[in-house]
């Protein structure tokens, strides 16, 4: 920094203030929330749901597993909202009968809340169902046997179950309103092909909010022009002086 005379200039005293007004209304991103079907399984004791840790494309349920798919609004993981209501298998599983070279998945289908649901459309109630599916099928597999018609992306990312929502697909949603940026509305296809890892949806939709200077920045810089102003003048007067 340039000292004259002993003294720091106006031109640095004003540049510093304007660092430290830069510095202290600079505040970090917000992390935008996602509306998405996360991904669950039901602990093997039946005690809770846990975030699957694969998606339903690559997770292969064993015969007796329950497992569970939530629509609703979250940031990540950590954020998202359980699968809602009973979960035993053996209740919802009770009128499928085992049979030979296949498995039965419990499969519990929470399609959320009004306030998580797109603009104008109406989530349907909650269900649940048994799929009876070969041996070696995928969770995708299940779903795909008991909640037609499914919808995905262009990224194989699981938009809708039971045609639920319409429209949209893993879109970010503003802070002050229910719209999103980056919204998917691809068309997709029923059945297994294009199944999307899910579990980690919301952790690979995950991005910083981009928002645009606040008014309080441009208030902070107009303060440093008007001292900035006034330390010019206040030298130029000490040298008159």
């Amino acid at each position: 920094m340039t000292r004259t005379g002993g003294r720091v200039t106006a031109a640095s005293a004003a540049t510093l203030l304007l660092l430290c007004v830069l510095v202290g209304l600079g505040g970090p991103a917000q992390a935008a929330a996602y509306r998405y079907w996360s991904f669950w399984d039901r602990g093997a004791d039946g005690s809770g749901w846990v975030y699957a840790t694969q998606g339903p494309s690559t997770a292969r349920p064993s015969d007796g597993d329950v497992q569970g798919f939530r629509f609703a609004v979250s940031e990540d993981s950590d954020d998202a909202a359980e699968p809602r209501g009973a979960a035993r298998f053996d209740a919802i599983c009770s009128g499928t009968a085992a049979r030979d070279g296949q498995k039965r998945i419990a499969l519990v289908l929470d399609f959320g809340t009004a306030a998580d649901a797109p603009a104008g459309e109406t989530p349907p109630p909650a269900r649940t169902a048994c799929a009876r599916v070969p041996s070696d099928a995928t969770t995708a597999d299940a779903l795909a046997a008991v909640a037609k018609p499914l919808r995905y992306d262009t990224n194989a990312l699981l938009c809708s179950i039971a045609g639920y929502p319409r429209k949209g697909c893993g879109e970010a949603i503003a802070d002050d309103g229910p719209d999103a940026t980056g919204t998917s509305d691809a068309s997709g296809t029923s059945g297994t092909s294009g199944t999307s890892d899910d579990s980690a949806a919301s952790d690979n939709a995950r991005a910083s909010d981009e928002k645009g200077p606040s008014v309080g920045l441009f208030v902070g810089v107009g303060a440093v022009a008007v001292l900035g102003a006034a330390a010019v003048w206040q030298a130029r007067r000490r040298r008159r002086g």
